[in-house]
Parts: C-alpha cells; sequence; structure tokens
C-alpha cells in the first residue's frame, strides 16, 4: 500500500473518532435541526463557477501532511478578506484540525467576513459533518472518491441536495472518474496529487478532462505555481482553478493572483 493510501487510511479513521466525540457535545439531531433552518441561496458555489473565464478557488490552509506547515503565521481572516478583494471566486477552508491544523472555527469566523461561496475543504465520512458545513456557513462540501463507496457518495451527495449544498467530488484516477458519474456529479475535481509517491502534476487533469463530460463543472486541484500553470489549466477546458500553497506562501496574495492570471511578470 503507498504511503498516501495509507495517511488516507489513517485521516480517515481518525475522523471517525472525531466526530463520535463532537456528537457526544452536539447530537446529530440538534447539527441537523441547524443547518435545516438556515436559508440560503441554493447551490451558489456551482453556480459561481459557470462563467466564460477560469474561476479561481483560493485555499486558506496552515499545514498539510506533504508539506508539514505552510504558514506558521495563520492571521485566517486577514487571509480570506484578501482573497476576496483580489478577486478569487471562492473560498477553500481546511477544517480537519490533525495533519492540516484546520479548524471549525476558521470556517465559521470566515463566513461572517467574506460574500463569496466557502468550501469546507475536510474529509467527509459521515453525513454529521454535511450538516455542520451547513451551519458553519459552508456553500459547499468535499467528497473524496478515495475514501467513499459508490452508496456513500450518493447518501452524502442527496444530503447536500436537499439543504442546498453544492458538492465537489474529488477524484485522482479513471475509476473515480466513474464513480463520481455514477452519481450524477455536477463538479468534479481532480486532485493532481500522485497519490503513491506525493509528486503534484497538472497533467493528471489533462489525462481526466476528456472523461468528464462538458456540461460537469471541472476543477483542477493542486500544482499551480505558475502562470504557465494557468494556461495549461485553461487549455484543458477547466472551469476552474483549486489554489492553495503558492497563495499562502505570498506575502502579497492580491499580486500573485494577477500573476497567475498572467497580468504581469513576478520580478
Amino acid at each position: 500500500m503507498s504511503k498516501e493510501i495509507t495517511i488516507l487510511d489513517t485521516i480517515s479513521t481518525y475522523t471517525k473518532w472525531r466526530i463520535e466525540e463532537q456528537k457526544k457535545n452536539i447530537p446529530l439531531s440538534l447539527i441537523r435541526a441547524e443547518a435545516e433552518k438556515i436559508i440560503a441561496e441554493k447551490f451558489i458555489f456551482e453556480n459561481t463557477l459557470k462563467k466564460p473565464e477560469l474561476s479561481f478557488i483560493c485555499e486558506c490552509k496552515k499545514a498539510s501532511p506533504s508539506k508539514g506547515i505552510i504558514a506558521k503565521d495563520f492571521p485566517y481572516l486577514a487571509i480570506a478578506k484578501e482573497y476576496e478583494d483580489a478577486g478569487a471566486n471562492c473560498i477553500s477552508v481546511l477544517t480537519e484540525p490533525k495533519w492540516f491544523l484546520g479548524s471549525d472555527k476558521y470556517l465559521k469566523e470566515i463566513s461572517n467576513i467574506v460574500n463569496i461561496p466557502l468550501l469546507r475543504k475536510d474529509f467527509t465520512i459521515d453525513e454529521y459533518m454535511i450538516y455542520e458545513a451547513k451551519a458553519m456557513g459552508a456553500s459547499c462540501v468535499l467528497l473524496i472518491c478515495s475514501i467513499l463507496s459508490v452508496e456513500e457518495l450518493q447518501y452524502f451527495k442527496d444530503i447536500c441536495d436537499d439543504l442546498g449544498l453544492s458538492t465537489l467530488i474529488e477524484c485522482h484516477d479513471e475509476s473515480e472518474i466513474e464513480k463520481a458519474l455514477k452519481v450524477n456529479a455536477r463538479m468534479i475535481g481532480v486532485n493532481n496529487r500522485n497519490l503513491k509517491d506525493f509528486s503534484v502534476n497538472t497533467d493528471n487533469s489533462k489525462r481526466l478532462r476528456n472523461l468528464v463530460p462538458k456540461d460537469i463543472l471541472f476543477v483542477s486541484e493542486s500544482g499551480v505555481n505558475s502562470p504557465e500553470d494557468i494556461k495549461n489549466i485553461i487549455d484543458m477546458g477547466a472551469d476552474a482553478a483549486l489554489v492553495g500553497e503558492v497563495l499562502m506562501r505570498a506575502e502579497n496574495k492580491k499580486f500573485t493572483l494577477d500573476w497567475l492570471k498572467g497580468k504581469y511578470d513576478k520580478d
């Protein structure tokens, strides 16, 4: 078994324990009731990405298993506002606490200060997490094919649909694209990180792009480090790019986002 697969399994196991602990404080019935009473525009995340030019989903991420600490200083509210001011279409917020050093409070507080849609970036393995996401102000939930069966994907997607939440269904290879299509995904994200050796290459998105019908939103995730990467993503016909590390390490996020868009040289 590869190192990445082991990490996914370990994170999933920990997440199951973490959610069971949270249920002891706030039972499923209460978090569901809280989510269901929230009135918000339905499917705003995916609708925001439906435009001719490439959309940018900018990520608030303090750390990752492969990179360790990415942002020692992590003023997440300032980062989120800077993303919005820089022209981000949506923001991805990590809430996984152990390996990504995320927090539910990041999502809750960011939702109160920005006016663009938010993705809850976590390892969804329980319906509880979907109701949590809605209650915390998310407009979209990540569903990872690597850790979910087709039946689980369908069940979680149906709950999201009922709540008006978008679902970004993440795939890594051909078999996972098939799983996403079986549940009638409206938005598919291809992770460019190689599950075997941690290498990142946007060619993974290019390789899988033709397997996804044009009427399904296509998001290229990870591996964006230059305007050339963005050009490749545009050329393959993607609808959006999820950009994390290069922006998190940038002192001036607006400048860097404009640079990625090819507006001027970084030097």
